[in-house]
């Protein structure tokens, strides 16, 4: 199915390498590792692509379609779910499809080269369709972490960026739409620019990044982007930057009270700086354990738990014993995400989908950034939601 080798300058690391241009050959230093998250997106990416291809790339018998699916559904990672979540994700094709009056070309799982803009450039694209005058890029993120916006996402146009390398021969695009699927998140999102707006912005300022990433030249400058970074916990120049936040607060010369610019400011720094502390921590704890000493520190045991070394014969024992059944064994019903993940997304629908209802989330701080829209405040907002919890 997909194809899983990734380029030097990968488009789905380019948020990165875009902004800290020595990244990636600092993180070739370490070996890629992959999680068992990465691993579900895997199966879910290929489960979406037996459904997509079935429909509109080429044609297959229901008990072709049933055996490939069958075979996938085997993988130790399958859960029910995924069958709603890639649903989704075909739907969200088809309404694509559908919404011209004759049936656009499609591909999909296509490699795609931007190597005109970055060198030895390419990627894989979940989904691509090309009409006369303009191409969709579509990509499913089956991640459930946060949501991924298309806007201004250098994946997404790196991707658009090859599909009209590889078909412009045949087509006249004039726009191109990139749309981002993250039906766990119920997330769904497009940007639309001009072919001649994406090319200006590969060239002023793709060009030049990855030219200066590809070489030994490049620059660090540790920010957000390196959450996923191989060695983020590693990396003395986020190290150093990170450190000498701390000493912010004393260039204060009133020490009494913070302004409201320097909440935001010192609430920034303070997000950066916890999860610059917990891969530093993770990365100690690393040491430690192969034996690695880190002055100052030593690897302890953790609080410790009990449990049964066989829990059937302690209750049979303990029930010969006297104690009643109904002591030991409590019935307590699914939540609602573990129901809905037992029975399917669709079947949960269908049956008690009138059963659920959404109630609002607790308020929370996010930076501007943040797609989501600023709630409208009309009383103390703490109030309101302490009833709700009440």
């Amino acid at each position: 199915m997909s194809p899983t080798k990734h380029a030097f300058l990968s488009a789905s690391s380019a948020h990165r390498w875009l902004e800290c241009t020595a990244a990636p050959k600092m993180e070739a230093k370490f070996p890629a590792t992959k999680s068992t998250f990465a691993e579900e997106g895997t199966l879910a990416h290929s489960i979406a692509e037996l459904k997509l291809r079935a429909y509109a790339v080429e044609p297959m018998s229901q008990s072709v379609v049933k055996e490939q699916m069958d075979m996938l559904r085997t993988n130790e990672l399958y859960q029910p779910e995924m069958d709603g979540y890639t649903e989704s994700y075909l739907d969200y094709v088809k309404e694509i499809l559908l919404s011209y009056p004759t049936k656009p070309y499609i591909v999909v799982e296509k490699r795609v080269s931007f190597s005109d803009y970055v060198p030895r450039g390419f990627g894989t694209a979940d989904c691509l369709i090309m009409t006369p005058n303009e191409v969709h890029v579509i990509d499913l993120k089956y991640g459930k972490g946060v949501p991924v916006s298309p806007t201004n996402n250098p994946q997404m146009r790196l991707y658009a960026l090859g599909a009209l390398a590889a078909y412009q021969l045949l087509y006249n695009f004039e726009r191109v739409h990139m749309h981002i699927v993250q039906p766990r998140l119920n997330a769904y999102g497009q940007e639309t620019m001009t072919v001649k707006a994406l090319t200006r912005w590969a060239e002023d300022v793709v060009i030049p990044k990855a030219k200066e990433a590809d070489s030994d030249d490049g620059k660090f400058n540790p920010g957000e982007w390196c959450k996923f970074c191989r060695a983020k916990a590693q990396c003395k120049a986020r190290a150093e930057k990170y450190a000498a936040m701390v000493e912010t607060a004393h260039e204060k010369r009133d020490m009494t009270m913070i302004t409201m610019p320097e909440l935001g400011k010192y609430l920034e720094a303070a997000k950066l700086l916890k999860d610059w502390v917990e891969d530093i921590q993770e990365y100690g704890l690393s040491c430690g354990l192969k034996g690695i000493h880190v002055p100052g520190w030593k690897v302890v045991e953790g609080r410790g738990s009990r449990a049964f070394t066989d829990a059937d014969a302690a209750f049979e024992t303990l029930i010969k014993s006297g104690i009643d059944e109904s002591v030991l064994y409590e019935r307590v019903p699914l939540t609602l995400a573990k129901t809905e993940k037992a029975i399917g997304k669709t079947l949960f629908a269908d049956l008690v989908g009138s059963y659920v209802e959404k109630r609002p989330g607790k308020p929370t701080l996010a930076p501007t950034s943040d797609k989501r829209p600023p709630m409208k405040l009309t009383q103390n907002a703490a109030d309101v939601f302490s009833k709700i919890d009440n």
